[in-house]
């Protein structure tokens, strides 16, 4: 078995959320890998996450996961352009008997919301969405994040080119933008973690 095989496993994915990557996959639209989920809900837990917020809902999955590792009283804001990504995450939020009032869906882009956003009301932010816009959303990010939050986002590692030198596509010119704002920031720690696609974490100190 491979070594993101094992991991997958061991995140022990729940049937409700099994439900929710079928639903994913009839929508087009891509999930986070069991692991990362895993990865998330401990996260949020480790953190005792009261407020979340999410950019791209993938149909439901991240939400879930989100939910999972957040306070029971705990509210997910969950950001998405895709009204069929969103109404997947609704059908996914009704099987898994999740309250209505514990998750806040909002059909709009990333950079009209965030702005929008209380000032340090958030304990954990995730995104998965494109990685172009991503260092837009870092100044707003970062504004919304309370102290000692965490802000993830999902695939640095896809395809393997953030390491190659000679990778100039959009997405990876992207992603090292971010990395180096996270870089040139002295209270920031940073980690990326090997699971699914590369989960990159980042903690205001």
């Amino acid at each position: 078995m491979s070594t993101p095989a094992f991991a997958d496993l061991v995140a022990d994915e729940p049937l409700t959320i099994t439900s929710a990557r079928a639903r994913a996959t009839e929508v087009g639209c891509p999930a986070i890998a069991p692991a990362v989920g895993a990865s998330l809900a401990a996260l949020a837990a480790a953190v005792k996450a009261r407020a979340v917020v999410e950019i791209g809902t993938g149909a439901g999955v991240s939400t879930l996961w989100l939910l999972a590792g957040m306070r029971p009283d705990g509210v997910l804001t969950s950001v998405d352009t895709d009204g069929e990504h969103q109404r997947a995450t609704r059908a996914a939020l009704t099987d898994a008997d999740i309250p209505t009032p514990r998750a806040r869906l909002i059909n709009g882009s990333a950079t009209d919301v965030l702005p929008r956003l209380a000032d340090g009301g958030y304990d954990l932010a995730f995104c998965d969405a494109s990685p172009g816009e991503y260092p837009d959303y870092l100044h707003h990010l970062r504004r919304v994040l309370r102290t000692g939050g965490i802000l993830a986002w999902h695939g640095v590692l896809a395809r393997g080119r953030i390491a190659e030198p000679s990778a100039r596509d959009p997405d990876t010119v992207a992603w090292r933008d971010l990395l180096s704002a996270l870089r040139a920031e002295k209270s920031v720690r940073t980690a990326v973690l090997p699971v699914g696609d590369g989960l990159l974490i980042a903690v205001p100190t």
